[in-house]
């Protein structure tokens, strides 16, 4: 590798979603890919479930009541507004990557049609810079209230992804605490970690470097904003306006080296393209002693074995396939 190919130029949107708008939330997603173009970047990754948002509204109104009207009502609408990628939905963010020659790593809700199409995963998507999905992975398990409106994923998006010189990864929220969730990314060579938040310091502050430490590799935390001035007053949702508090989620991105040292500090409270230019010899200097996927591994005395499958209810054999 060249001095120039070790570079790459990477930016985190901090963004807050057009909430429970699709195709605006997208809109605004293109037009942030324009701006990380502009300011040099080769990737750009954006937070957790921000297409069309995180569902807030499960903490702030009674989510877990059995048989709720509202709650089915705010259902009804989440399943309306988000993703279905064999629709076509994520076609302006694809052509975005390609026009600006850009790859993107950016989390939705997915309502997908090979699971019956009533039911949302938390997804992240890597879009090359091709403007081709390069793959989807779908949460392994929600987390606490989460479970009440996403259903559970699978490892079938368990995948790692040439960036430039960078082997890139990516995971949703909690599943960043999850070791073995980690270890399979490693295990294919892994050195440049997005962690996806949907906001909020508390997440990142702790865990960022220290996942960079482990993982001897770079690690973008990158979060979404949420603040009550973003709940439009027409939506089923508004319902959690009488109690929810003025910041939903705070943002909190931020970007730690090999080292596990910050090469960026977590940004909080506003709008940003976080901009910064990694080596990938930083990442080789740090795997000098340690490199948890290859000298300092045993295999012999301990393996991790994923089932990469995409899981569905139904497998059908038809005639002429007997």
């Amino acid at each position: 590798m060249t001095a120039v190919s070790d570079r790459l130029t990477v930016g985190l949107a901090q963004i807050a979603p057009v909430w429970l708008d699709r195709d605006a939330t997208l809109a605004k997603v293109v037009d942030w890919i324009a701006r990380a173009a502009a300011a040099g970047c080769g990737f750009v990754a954006f937070g957790e479930a921000l297409v069309p948002g995180y569902p807030f509204w499960i903490e702030h109104t009674d989510g877990a009541r059995f048989e709720s009207s509202l709650q089915k009502e705010i259902h009804a609408h989440y399943l309306d507004q988000a993703v279905q990628i064999e629709a076509g939905h994520l076609a302006p963010v694809c052509a975005a990557a390609e026009r600006c020659g850009v790859a993107v790593m950016l989390g939705i809700i997915e309502r997908p049609a090979d699971r019956g199409g009533h039911s949302v995963y938390c997804s992240r998507v890597h879009i090359g810079a091709d403007g081709i999905i390069a793959s989807v992975h779908r949460k392994l398990m929600p987390t606490y209230e989460e479970r009440l409106s996403w259903a559970p994923g699978d490892g079938q998006g368990l995948q790692v992804h040439r960036v430039g010189a960078f082997t890139v990864g990516g995971l949703n929220c909690f599943e960043n605490w999850m070791p073995l969730s980690r270890a399979a990314l490693y295990a294919q060579g892994e050195n440049l970690h997005v962690a996806l938040w949907p906001g909020n310091l508390r997440n990142t502050v702790d865990t960022t470097c220290f996942l960079a430490r482990e993982g001897r590799s770079y690690v973008l935390a990158v979060s979404g904003l949420m603040r009550k001035q973003d709940v439009p007053a027409g939506s089923p949702a508004a319902a959690m306006l009488e109690t929810c508090p003025e910041i939903l989620a705070d943002g909190g991105s931020g970007i730690a080296g090999p080292d596990g040292k910050w090469v960026i500090e977590p940004v909080t409270g506003r709008e940003e393209l976080l901009v910064a230019t990694l080596d990938h010899r930083e990442v080789r200097r740090e795997r000098q002693n340690f490199d948890q996927a290859g000298h300092y591994a045993r295999p012999d005395v301990t393996r991790l074995v994923v089932n990469r499958t995409r899981q569905g209810v139904a497998s059908f054999l038809d005639e002429g396939t007997l």
